[in-house]
Protein backbone atom coordinates (compact mmCIF):
# COMPACT_ATOMS: atom_id res chain seq x y z
CA UNK A 1 0.00 0.00 0.00
CA UNK A 2 1.39 3.41 -0.99
CA UNK A 3 1.65 5.86 1.88
CA UNK A 4 -0.23 9.07 1.33
CA UNK A 5 1.83 12.21 1.85
CA UNK A 6 0.42 15.12 3.88
CA UNK A 7 -1.86 17.17 1.63
CA UNK A 8 -1.94 14.57 -1.15
CA UNK A 9 -5.26 13.98 -2.90
CA UNK A 10 -4.64 10.25 -2.98
CA UNK A 11 -1.94 7.58 -3.19
CA UNK A 12 0.22 8.01 -6.25
CA UNK A 13 -1.77 10.95 -7.62
CA UNK A 14 0.87 13.61 -6.97
CA UNK A 15 -2.00 16.07 -6.43
CA UNK A 16 -2.40 18.29 -3.40
CA UNK A 17 -5.69 18.94 -1.64
CA UNK A 18 -6.09 22.71 -1.26
CA UNK A 19 -8.80 24.83 0.36
CA UNK A 20 -9.21 28.61 0.46
CA UNK A 21 -10.50 30.88 3.23
CA UNK A 22 -10.65 34.41 1.82
CA UNK A 23 -13.36 37.04 2.32
CA UNK A 24 -12.58 39.33 -0.63
CA UNK A 25 -14.83 38.05 -3.47
CA UNK A 26 -12.67 39.15 -6.40
CA UNK A 27 -9.40 37.86 -4.92
CA UNK A 28 -11.09 34.65 -3.79
CA UNK A 29 -12.38 33.98 -7.30
CA UNK A 30 -8.96 34.74 -8.82
CA UNK A 31 -7.21 32.26 -6.52
CA UNK A 32 -9.95 29.70 -7.11
CA UNK A 33 -9.45 29.98 -10.88
CA UNK A 34 -5.65 29.59 -10.56
CA UNK A 35 -6.05 26.46 -8.45
CA UNK A 36 -8.71 24.96 -10.73
CA UNK A 37 -6.32 25.32 -13.66
CA UNK A 38 -3.36 23.76 -11.82
CA UNK A 39 -2.98 20.07 -12.76
CA UNK A 40 -1.38 19.09 -9.44
CA UNK A 41 -4.10 20.63 -7.24
CA UNK A 42 -7.38 19.12 -6.09
CA UNK A 43 -9.47 22.12 -5.06
CA UNK A 44 -11.73 21.70 -2.05
CA UNK A 45 -13.63 24.22 0.06
CA UNK A 46 -13.55 27.86 -1.05
CA UNK A 47 -15.20 29.98 1.64
CA UNK A 48 -15.16 33.42 3.22
CA UNK A 49 -14.79 32.58 6.93
CA UNK A 50 -13.49 29.98 9.35
CA UNK A 51 -17.07 29.29 10.45
CA UNK A 52 -18.08 28.34 6.90
CA UNK A 53 -14.91 26.27 6.57
CA UNK A 54 -16.00 24.15 9.55
CA UNK A 55 -19.26 23.31 7.75
CA UNK A 56 -17.43 22.12 4.62
CA UNK A 57 -15.61 19.27 6.44
CA UNK A 58 -12.46 19.56 4.35
CA UNK A 59 -10.35 16.34 4.61
CA UNK A 60 -7.61 16.66 7.22
CA UNK A 61 -4.10 17.15 5.89
CA UNK A 62 -5.13 19.71 3.26
CA UNK A 63 -3.16 22.87 2.54
CA UNK A 64 -5.40 25.80 3.49
CA UNK A 65 -4.75 29.22 1.97
CA UNK A 66 -5.86 31.58 4.72
CA UNK A 67 -6.36 35.32 4.80
CA UNK A 68 -5.87 37.02 8.18
CA UNK A 69 -8.45 39.80 7.86
CA UNK A 70 -11.53 37.58 8.03
CA UNK A 71 -14.99 38.18 9.51
CA UNK A 72 -15.45 36.42 12.84
CA UNK A 73 -12.36 34.46 13.84
CA UNK A 74 -9.35 36.25 12.34
CA UNK A 75 -5.59 36.68 12.56
CA UNK A 76 -3.51 34.24 14.60
CA UNK A 77 -6.70 32.84 16.19
CA UNK A 78 -7.91 31.77 12.73
CA UNK A 79 -4.54 30.12 12.02
CA UNK A 80 -4.68 28.22 15.30
CA UNK A 81 -8.26 27.04 14.75
CA UNK A 82 -7.57 25.72 11.23
CA UNK A 83 -4.33 24.04 12.37
CA UNK A 84 -6.23 22.29 15.16
CA UNK A 85 -8.48 20.74 12.49
CA UNK A 86 -5.38 18.95 11.18
CA UNK A 87 -4.57 21.16 8.19
CA UNK A 88 -1.39 22.85 6.92
CA UNK A 89 -1.97 26.61 6.91
CA UNK A 90 -0.37 28.82 4.27
CA UNK A 91 -1.24 32.44 5.02
CA UNK A 92 -1.85 34.67 1.99
CA UNK A 93 -2.58 38.11 3.34
CA UNK A 94 -2.25 41.82 2.73
CA UNK A 95 -1.41 42.08 6.45
CA UNK A 96 2.30 41.29 6.06
CA UNK A 97 3.77 43.39 8.85
CA UNK A 98 6.40 41.80 11.06
CA UNK A 99 4.08 41.25 14.03
CA UNK A 100 1.36 39.62 11.92
CA UNK A 101 3.84 37.28 10.24
CA UNK A 102 5.42 36.18 13.51
CA UNK A 103 2.09 35.74 15.28
CA UNK A 104 0.71 33.62 12.43
CA UNK A 105 3.76 31.36 12.30
CA UNK A 106 3.85 31.05 16.08
CA UNK A 107 0.18 29.96 15.90
CA UNK A 108 1.13 27.14 13.54
CA UNK A 109 1.17 28.53 9.99
CA UNK A 110 3.65 26.68 7.77
CA UNK A 111 4.10 29.59 5.39
CA UNK A 112 3.32 33.24 4.75
CA UNK A 113 2.85 35.04 1.43
CA UNK A 114 1.80 38.61 0.69
CA UNK A 115 -1.15 39.04 -1.66
CA UNK A 116 1.03 40.43 -4.45
CA UNK A 117 2.67 37.01 -4.87
CA UNK A 118 2.71 35.67 -8.43
CA UNK A 119 1.07 32.42 -9.51
CA UNK A 120 4.32 30.45 -9.83
CA UNK A 121 5.45 31.29 -6.30
CA UNK A 122 2.00 30.52 -4.89
CA UNK A 123 2.11 27.02 -6.38
CA UNK A 124 5.72 26.49 -5.21
CA UNK A 125 4.71 27.49 -1.68
CA UNK A 126 1.68 25.16 -1.73
CA UNK A 127 3.83 22.21 -2.75
CA UNK A 128 6.53 23.02 -0.17
CA UNK A 129 3.96 23.16 2.64
CA UNK A 130 2.20 20.01 1.42
CA UNK A 131 5.51 18.13 1.54
CA UNK A 132 6.07 19.10 5.17
CA UNK A 133 8.28 22.11 4.62
CA UNK A 134 7.88 25.80 5.38
CA UNK A 135 7.76 28.77 3.03
CA UNK A 136 8.02 32.53 3.51
CA UNK A 137 8.05 34.72 0.41
CA UNK A 138 11.14 36.82 -0.27
CA UNK A 139 9.15 40.04 0.23
CA UNK A 140 7.95 38.96 3.67
CA UNK A 141 11.36 37.57 4.69
CA UNK A 142 12.95 40.85 3.58
CA UNK A 143 10.62 42.80 5.85
CA UNK A 144 11.56 40.62 8.83
CA UNK A 145 15.27 40.95 8.09
CA UNK A 146 14.98 44.73 7.66
CA UNK A 147 13.12 45.02 10.95
CA UNK A 148 15.81 42.98 12.66
CA UNK A 149 18.77 44.86 11.18
CA UNK A 150 17.34 48.23 12.17
CA UNK A 151 17.56 47.25 15.85
CA UNK A 152 20.80 47.87 17.78
CA UNK A 153 23.15 44.91 17.76
CA UNK A 154 23.51 43.67 21.31
CA UNK A 155 25.75 40.66 20.81
CA UNK A 156 27.79 38.97 18.09
CA UNK A 157 25.98 36.22 16.23
CA UNK A 158 26.74 32.76 17.56
CA UNK A 159 26.78 29.82 15.19
CA UNK A 160 24.18 27.11 15.70
CA UNK A 161 25.00 23.42 15.41
CA UNK A 162 23.29 21.46 12.59
CA UNK A 163 20.92 19.90 15.13
CA UNK A 164 20.10 23.29 16.65
CA UNK A 165 19.33 24.58 13.16
CA UNK A 166 16.99 21.62 12.62
CA UNK A 167 15.17 22.38 15.85
CA UNK A 168 14.94 26.11 15.07
CA UNK A 169 13.63 25.36 11.57
CA UNK A 170 10.89 23.16 13.04
CA UNK A 171 9.96 25.85 15.56
CA UNK A 172 9.60 28.28 12.66
CA UNK A 173 7.36 25.76 10.89
CA UNK A 174 4.98 25.93 13.84
CA UNK A 175 5.80 22.53 15.38
CA UNK A 176 5.32 21.97 19.11
CA UNK A 177 8.08 20.52 21.28
CA UNK A 178 6.43 17.10 21.29
CA UNK A 179 6.16 17.14 17.47
CA UNK A 180 9.81 18.17 17.09
CA UNK A 181 10.80 15.24 19.30
CA UNK A 182 8.76 12.84 17.16
CA UNK A 183 10.12 14.19 13.86
CA UNK A 184 13.76 14.06 15.01
CA UNK A 185 13.41 10.80 16.96
CA UNK A 186 14.59 12.29 20.24
CA UNK A 187 13.05 12.95 23.65
CA UNK A 188 11.04 16.05 24.52
CA UNK A 189 13.54 16.91 27.27
CA UNK A 190 16.33 16.76 24.69
CA UNK A 191 14.37 19.11 22.42
CA UNK A 192 13.95 21.56 25.29
CA UNK A 193 17.65 21.33 26.00
CA UNK A 194 18.38 22.33 22.40
CA UNK A 195 15.86 25.17 22.70
CA UNK A 196 17.58 26.43 25.84
CA UNK A 197 20.91 26.52 23.98
CA UNK A 198 19.32 28.23 21.00
CA UNK A 199 17.82 30.87 23.29
CA UNK A 200 21.18 31.43 24.96
CA UNK A 201 22.92 31.82 21.59
CA UNK A 202 20.30 34.05 19.95
CA UNK A 203 19.03 36.02 22.94
CA UNK A 204 15.46 35.26 21.83
CA UNK A 205 13.38 33.84 24.67
CA UNK A 206 9.89 33.62 23.14
CA UNK A 207 8.71 31.57 20.15
CA UNK A 208 7.87 34.57 17.89
CA UNK A 209 11.42 35.81 18.40
CA UNK A 210 12.80 32.38 17.50
CA UNK A 211 10.68 32.42 14.34
CA UNK A 212 12.16 35.78 13.39
CA UNK A 213 15.66 34.44 14.08
CA UNK A 214 15.02 31.42 11.84
CA UNK A 215 13.89 33.70 9.02
CA UNK A 216 16.89 35.99 9.49
CA UNK A 217 19.27 33.01 9.34
CA UNK A 218 17.67 31.78 6.11
CA UNK A 219 16.19 28.65 7.67
CA UNK A 220 12.67 29.40 6.36
CA UNK A 221 11.51 30.20 2.86
CA UNK A 222 13.59 28.14 0.45
CA UNK A 223 11.34 26.35 -2.05
CA UNK A 224 11.16 22.66 -1.33
CA UNK A 225 13.29 22.88 1.81
CA UNK A 226 12.15 20.48 4.47
CA UNK A 227 12.84 20.55 8.18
Amino acid sequence: MTEELPGEAGPGTGRVRVAVIEDHPLYRRSVERVLEESPDVELGAVVDSVARFHVQKQPAGSVVLLDLGLPGVAGAAAVLEVCELGHHVLVVSAQAESDQVLSAIAAGAKGFLSKDVDVDELLIAIRAVAEGGAYVSAVVAGMIIKDNTERPVQRPEMELSPREEQVLRLVAAGERDIDIARILGIGVRTVRGYLDRIRDKTGERRRPGLVKEAIRRGLVGSPGRKP
